[in-house]
């Protein structure tokens, strides 16, 4: 081998092991940059909790209190997430960002929080409210399901970040031992307490301590409906409705990097002990390629990337196939939010909710 030769082999060599060397540290550190988004659960599962709620219920389920929906609803691709759009433009004059918990585990306040200002913002759309929502504030309800909204009360939760679907059911409906306190509360000001902007400081400040008690008895003037969740077609008639679903779960989505597919979606992959919000569905029926339910998370926008179906799904969502739902709802702390549960027509074509 000539002396040229070899020294062009050993640059050769050389190049390879730096680049291989640079590709780990970027790969490295990518994978530190997504696992601390990951970081941002928490969920944390009280079964006990769930029945004892459930069991105060005369109708406890979506079944059982929409039994009317069930029987109407007609398998329409419906997609909630348009009402909102709308109601927040109108409301704000911006376009609707993405609802982000930052690096707390707040998830479950941010289910129900959007599935409330969701829900709201559909009854805008079609009519039943004159004047377009303000956004649900997260904090009170955050902490009311980690205090006042468990059995027995707690005044004060020193257990870690984290809350479960069953006590956010009971705060926003006020079915908490004390019946003067619980609900919903908004992106305003209340007095001293000014909640128009997010705060985690304050989130894990009242998570620990409770919802101060003026508060607490405040959020009492507005309540919303909740009911159980188990099955897919419960989902679906749900949604076709007007109802999103807070899915409380340990079922997560996607290998990292996560990036949705040609449809818009993500496949089943490693366990979250997490809480989103189901916002539409999609029907193999309809021409889809399989049965859906758009998810929306409370991280960043940019968390998830890839191909959107249709072209306005959020940012932050992914479709996730029918499988992969029933396996979250099977767990048993998915709800129906609403402010009734009667069936309802949003076939409207000019509101685009459902085709």
């Amino acid at each position: 081998m000539s002396h040229r030769h070899a020294r062009w082999t050993f640059s050769a060599i050389a190049f390879v092991v730096v680049a291989a060397i640079l590709g780990a540290t970027v790969d490295h550190y990518w994978h530190l940059v997504l696992r601390r988004v990951d970081t941002r659960f928490g969920y944390q599962p009280n079964p006990e909790g769930v029945r004892e709620f459930l069991a105060e219920l005369k109708e406890p389920t979506f079944a059982q209190a929409g039994a009317d929906a069930m029987r109407q609803a007609a398998g329409r691709d419906t997609f909630l997430y348009r009402a909102t759009a709308i109601a927040h433009q109108k409301r704000y004059g911006t376009p609707r960002p993405v609802w982000n918990q930052g690096n707390h585990g707040s998830c479950v306040s941010f289910a129900f929080g959007l599935g409330v200002t969701t829900a709201e913002s559909v009854d805008y759309v079609a009519g039943k409210l004159k004047e377009p929502p303000l956004n649900c504030a997260t904090e009170p309800l955050y902490a009311g399901s980690r205090t006042l909204a468990r059995l027995p009360p707690q005044e004060r939760n020193l257990g870690g970040d984290g809350s479960y679907g069953g006590a956010a059911a009971r705060w926003i409906t006020g079915r908490c031992k004390d019946p003067s306190v619980g609900g919903i509360l908004y992106r305003t000001q209340y007095g001293p307490f000014d909640l128009r902007e997010y705060s985690i400081p304050r989130s894990q400040d009242w998570g620990r301590n409770g919802v101060p008690a003026e508060l607490a008895k405040l959020a009492a003037k507005v309540r919303a409906k909740c009911v159980q969740v188990n099955t897919w077609q419960e989902l679906c008639a749900a949604i076709e409705r007007g109802s999103p679903v807070a899915i409380c779960s340990q079922v997560g989505y996607g290998p990292i990097p996560r990036v949705r597919d040609e449809h818009g979606a993500l496949t089943r992959g490693t366990p979250w002990s997490h809480a989103m919000v189901a916002t539409s569905v999609r029907h193999r029926e309809n021409g889809s390629p399989f049965d859906a339910a758009l998810i929306e998370n409370s991280w960043t926008p940019s968390w998830v990337s890839g191909p959107r179906w249709p072209p306005d799904q959020p940012d932050g969502s992914f479709w996730a196939r029918r499988q992969d739902v029933e396996a979250a709802l099977a767990q048993g702390d998915s709800w129906a939010i609403g402010t009734s549960y009667e069936w309802r027509d949003l076939s409207n074509a000019n509101w685009g909710l459902a085709l």
